[in-house]
């Protein structure tokens, strides 16, 4: 079970903010919000009963983050509860790419852009599993008002 939920075409996590998260000033270290959409995109997978684990240990292929773009626009802070959105944006045939915005109430707090490499545990790319590609060429379409 996800824990996580769907608001039309975007998966919205709802993260707190810990202790652990924060710098000395009580603010979110910068680093943190990448751990906070990697989580995101976890719970979006299983959402979609799509298992990282299951994947190592049957096809022995993982998702790996090729490329990450962040903008930091403002702060969260200690106790703050963000939600991440997630949107696909692209699906190719070893490769996904999302949007992600970390929000607090309606404030945009990080923006980020990544790319999903598919890879064979050697480190190869590999083309992203037929009924992976499916579902997520289903909600690109559902993005994209298709």
């Amino acid at each position: 079970m996800s824990l996580g939920h769907m608001e039309e075409t975007t998966f919205v996590f709802p993260i707190r903010v810990y202790y652990e998260d924060t710098d000395a000033g009580e603010i979110v270290y910068y680093a943190n919000y990448l751990k906070f959409a990697e989580r995101a995109r976890t719970e979006f997978l299983r959402h979609f009963n799509i298992h990282q684990s299951e994947l190592l240990e049957r096809d022995r292929i993982a998702f790996a983050v090729r490329r990450a773009e962040a903008d930091y626009c403002k702060p969260a802070k200690l106790d703050d509860l963000l939600r991440v959105e997630t949107k696909l944006t692209k699906v190719a045939g070893a490769s996904v790419e999302m949007e992600q915005l970390i929000k607090r109430d309606q404030d945009i707090l990080v923006g980020v852009k990544v790319k999903i490499a598919c890879i064979h545990l050697e480190g190869r790319p590999v083309p992203i599993p037929l009924e992976i590609r499916n579902v997520f060429k289903d909600m690109l379409g559902k993005n994209h008002g298709k």
